[in-house]
């Protein structure tokens, strides 16, 4: 699904028109971002809209590197 898990935003459709006012369909498809965040105490993939995303309506979970054996 190409739909926002926070807003809810989906694809929209409408025409392109040319200069000699032709039109065609066509649809627009929302700028999705895959990312990780922890909802209800587990880490949770979630597809997000960059406009919630810069908003800060989720936080990001960043995963933190391990650390090596001996170090």
């Amino acid at each position: 699904m190409r739909r926002c898990d926070v807003c809810g935003k989906g694809p929209s459709q409408g025409n392109r028109v040319s200069k000699a006012k032709n039109r065609t369909r066509h649809t627009w498809l929302p700028n999705l971002i895959t990312m990780r965040t922890e909802i209800g105490g587990t880490v949770q993939r979630v597809k997000i809209c960059a406009r919630c995303l810069r908003s800060g309506f989720l936080p990001k979970k960043v995963r933190v590197p391990r650390q090596k054996d001996g170090e």
